[in-house]
């Protein structure tokens, strides 16, 4: 497998090299992203996963004790531009009037306490610690205890029945039967090719099913799931009904456009489960 193109090359690079890229991928999850995730995007080793993310971290810590200091540098200022009231003294000069003997004597009036001070503002910067929400930490909140599946296997057991019985029915009439698979070399090697019916049908149907809903795949490898699960579950329900249709109408060999259909379902299912895995495996 080669590495990913970055910066205009596949060969391997260096942390320096690799360190932007890393930088644009924490900013487009807006958090730190986890080692595995690292190695997974650029193609790299653990060594090198955790040199990147040593970086990243030291970069962020840098990055908010720069903002802390700013805030208060700011808060500093702030308080420095306010005016600064003096207190005067309302007790008006009596120096003239002491010395001139045309002044009648007045009383002393106490000179008023001055306004209080306001108490100092503690302006120390404070450092801001920030989470990091990563995948790779070990630190998770507790899990909640799942619903039982066993149910499920319960109520599907019958629906297995039906439609296996369903499926092998109709290959044989569609001309699916027994099969020597090595011609020629051993003659004991007879399989019934009426049995593939239900196993890649139904099988791939289940499995884009939970590939689709698992929300663990590429966008486009969810899309694909999405849409080939719903039509191999229509498939699968067209399937039975066919099958139903001829053994109530007592035809013993089906029509050629359903021996046609029937026929084409192993190759259909072969190629949408070669395209599903190459999506699930593929970045976006």
């Amino acid at each position: 497998m080669t590495a990913p193109t970055i910066n205009g090359t596949r060969y391997p690079q260096p942390v320096d090299e690799l360190l932007p890229a890393a930088r644009k991928l924490a900013h487009e999850l807006d958090a730190l992203p986890s080692r595995n995730r690292l190695m997974k995007r650029f193609r790299i080793g653990s060594e090198k996963a955790n040199e990147l993310l040593t970086r990243l971290r030291e970069e962020r810590a840098r990055q908010a004790r720069s903002d802390s200091l700013h805030a208060a540098m700011v808060l500093r200022g702030s308080l420095a531009d306010r005016p600064v009231l003096v207190p005067v003294d309302p007790t008006p000069d009596t120096t003239t009037a002491d010395t001139d003997p045309d002044t009648p004597d007045r009383p002393e009036q106490p000179a008023p306490d001055p306004a209080p001070a306001p108490p100092p503002v503690d302006v120390t910067p404070v450092e801001q610690v920030s989470t990091v929400e990563s995948s790779g930490t070990k630190i998770r909140p507790a899990r909640s205890r799942r619903a039982v599946v066993w149910p499920v296997i319960l109520l599907a057991l019958p629906a297995f029945v039906a439609i296996w019985g369903g499926w092998v029915g109709l290959g044989k009439l569609t001309g699916f039967g027994k099969v020597n698979l090595l011609p020629g070399i051993g003659s004991g090697w007879v399989i019934d090719t009426a049995i593939t019916l239900p196993i890649g049908v139904e099988t791939y149907g289940a499995f884009a099913l939970y590939v689709w809903l698992s929300g663990r795949v590429p966008a486009r490898a969810a899309r694909f799931a999405k849409w080939s699960a719903l039509g191999s579950l229509a498939i699968g329900a067209l399937g039975q009904v066919a099958y139903h249709l001829l053994i109530a109408a007592g035809v013993t060999s089906a029509p050629w456009w359903i021996t046609t259909l029937v026929a084409c379902l192993p190759v259909a299912v072969l190629g949408m489960g070669a395209a599903l895995a190459h999506l699930m495996h593929a970045d976006d």
